[in-house]
């Protein structure tokens, strides 16, 4: 029965052999809700599904960059203005016959070590629609919430079926992981089919190259980032390669992507989502949905929520869920009685640059359209600072060990190193007297606090739990691995085999100053909302529109990045971003060897990138965040999708 079905499937890939009863579906944008609606009238199968994106991704995802040593793409690289390609996706979920008929490049094989890859047990994407399609007529049912649903997956994570390196060109004896991430196993038992994998800062770094899968590019703008680490996932849905994607975030990797791709962009609670079967996680890893619309991201969180005993975080999660599915929180119109608070410490204008300036007023509309939808906005207006207060109150207690090595002056130590005043004392008159504490702690640059061994921890356990018979550590991962040598700091493109070895050189394991950074936060966070009596708070998602590939970024200044606002979600507060609309010009960074740090600011220039704006909640409050991004976005509709990856021509439809 698999042979009839197999056959089946790649009969329809045939251009001109598709069902007329199927052939006019728009894969353009369509929702989950599309896609199951369609097949559920008998107008559409899961195999028509995973064909129109591959049309899709024939025709839009090859090489985005001058490449001057070939495919590989390892050494200098620059831009193409108007590529319209992306490289978005490093791996498609295809067996070799189907792959080489399609004429994808060989690169692009889901498993490099298994050339012959004929395994029954591990169905490709068409195969696994075929399935889906011959339950759906003998049921008339769906096989799940996600039924038909194309995904593509980051790379970080594992893929039993599929080549999982991180982005690394890394010589494994098995490409392929023995097993599935736990939400990756939780997606397919809800009938999503798995796509492709997913181009990526190499390792999860924030950059816009991988050493396997070279650069790939923004569709909004060719010759620029698409975010990062998780640029790939997010310029895969923007230009419809998938329906959704899953994306990681220790940093800002969720939201990056979706603001810079005019996407949803979700990285829940910490504890939400199990991490397990991930190539590097830590403890501020969280995992999340990148899709076009809010439902489309709660529909998904539904399925990849809850405790997974591989994951201890999880255990948090127990009892925490809501009653009502989160899809059910995703259709809100209205804000009456919804207090907002917002950070104005991401948005003033006199701490940053001309390169912020726009996004910030962006922002500005953004949370007067929140006013008309009936929220109540507590602002304490421009230049003004909604935490600053509860930093200067609580920050000396929770933070206490950070906090002195902060102030060196304040807090002095002996000729052998140990305390030379009260400390406790001093403390003491702070938390009662807050003018005595210092300018310089603000909820822009309260941590992540400093940390020894976790990333060689983390990467050595996986490693271990994976079991490769090559790569057992990470000595073999450097000594056995390819590496890109376009080595330009400015522009992001760190020395990753130096990296390593620096995260190879840890010898101890020390985490709770990092424990305690993360709850002193949280604690602030929570107690400024909880004075306030806040439900959520509003700020833009990042300042900064999407950089030039291979041009220097913006430096931080002031707490803000080139990237994202992620501090608050780097310590486990659950953050939502929606495109909020676009830019009418940019200003970029160029390499000037006479000015302060090599590169000036130049522009501006017209350009139309997307912003985004960014809801955060309490841990768990997701349901929240879903009632405001959906009203947002249903008052606002400020998705577009990018003008130069439109509809294919006939017949490829």
């Amino acid at each position: 029965m698999l042979r009839h079905l197999v056959v089946a499937s790649f009969i329809l890939l045939v251009p001109g052999l598709a069902s007329a009863q199927t052939a006019k579906f728009r894969i353009e944008e369509a929702t989950i809700e599309d896609i199951q609606s369609s097949i559920l009238r008998g107008e559409l199968t899961s195999t028509r599904v995973v064909e129109l994106y591959l049309n899709r991704i024939k025709a839009y995802n090859g090489p985005c960059v001058n490449l001057p040593d070939g495919v590989l793409g390892l050494g200098p690289i620059t831009p193409i203005r108007n590529a319209r390609q992306l490289n978005a996706l490093l791996s498609l979920n295809l067996r070799p016959a189907k792959r080489q008929a399609l004429g994808f490049d060989p690169r692009k094989a889901r498993s490099i070590t298994d050339p012959v890859d004929n395994d029954p047990a591990m169905p490709d994407a068409l195969e696994v629609a075929a399935r889906q399609d011959a339950y759906f007529a003998s049921t008339g049912k769906l096989i799940g919430p996600l039924h038909g649903v194309a995904f593509s997956i980051k790379d970080q994570y594992d893929t039993f079926d599929m080549r999982t390196t991180g982005g690394m060109d890394a010589a494994y004896a098995n490409d392929r992981p023995p097993d599935d991430a736990t939400f990756v196993k939780r997606l397919r038992e809800a009938g999503a089919i798995i796509l492709a994998k997913a181009n990526l800062g190499e390792m999860g770094t924030p950059n816009s190259r991988s050493s396997f899968g070279g650069p790939f590019c923004n569709p909004y703008d060719t010759t620029r980032s698409p975010g990062t680490s998780s640029g790939g996932s997010g310029a895969s849905v923007a230009a419809n390669l998938a329906t959704c994607s899953i994306g990681e975030e220790t940093g800002g990797s969720i939201h990056h992507p979706a603001k810079n791709n005019s996407l949803v962009g979700l990285a829940p609670t910490q504890e939400l989502v199990s991490r397990q079967g991930m190539v590097g996680a830590a403890l501020n890893t969280r995992v999340g949905p990148l899709c076009r619309t809010v439902k489309d991201a709660a529909r998904v969180l539904e399925v990849i929520a809850g405790y997974d005993p591989k994951d201890e975080l999880t255990a948090f999660s127990v009892g925490r869920l809501p009653s009502e599915p989160y899809r059910s929180f995703a259709n809100e119109r209205r804000l009456d009685g919804i207090r907002i608070g917002v950070l104005r410490e991401h948005m003033d204008k006199k701490l940053f640059t001309d390169a912020d300036v726009e996004s910030i007023d962006i922002i500005e509309r953004a949370i007067s359209d929140l006013r008309r939808l009936g929220a109540t906005i507590v602002d304490p207006g421009p230049g003004g600072a909604l935490f600053q207060s509860c930093v200067d109150k609580y920050a000396p207690i929770y933070r206490n060990r950070n906090f002195i090595e902060q102030f060196p002056n304040l807090f002095p130590v002996d000729p052998n190193g140990k305390p030379a005043s009260d400390r406790i004392s001093q403390l003491v008159e702070m938390f009662f007297n807050p003018s005595l504490v210092p300018d310089g702690p603000t909820i822009r640059n309260m941590g992540p606090a400093p940390n020894s061994g976790q990333a060689k921890y983390m990467l050595s356990r996986y490693l271990k739990e994976r079991g490769d018979s090559n790569i057992k550590t990470i000595r073999d991962l450097i000594d056995k691995s390819n590496f890109y040598r376009d080595i330009r700091p400015d522009a992001g493109f760190i020395d990753r085999k130096a990296a390593l070895e620096e995260i190879n050189s840890a010898l101890t394991l020390d985490m709770p100053n990092l424990f305690q950074d993360r709850f002193a936060y949280q604690q602030v966070v929570l107690q400024c909302m909880a004075q306030q009596n806040l439900d959520a708070l509003v700020s833009p998602a990042g300042n900064i529109p999407a950089y030039i590939l291979g041009a220097p970024i913006e430096p931080p200044l002031n707490g803000r990045t080139n990237s994202v606002w992620g501090l608050l979600g780097q310590h486990g507060i659950p953050t939502l971003s929606v495109p909020a609309g676009f830019t009418t010009q940019v200003y970029d960074r160029v390499r000037d060897a006479a000015a302060p740090g090599g590169s000036r600011l130049a522009g501006p220039v017209p350009a139309k990138l997307p912003v985004g704006v960014m809801f955060f909640g309490r841990p768990f409050s997701e349901p929240m965040l879903l009632r405001l991004a959906s009203a947002y976005e249903a008052a606002t509709k400020h998705r577009v999708p990018p003008p130069d990856f439109g509809p294919l021509p006939e017949p490829h439809q």
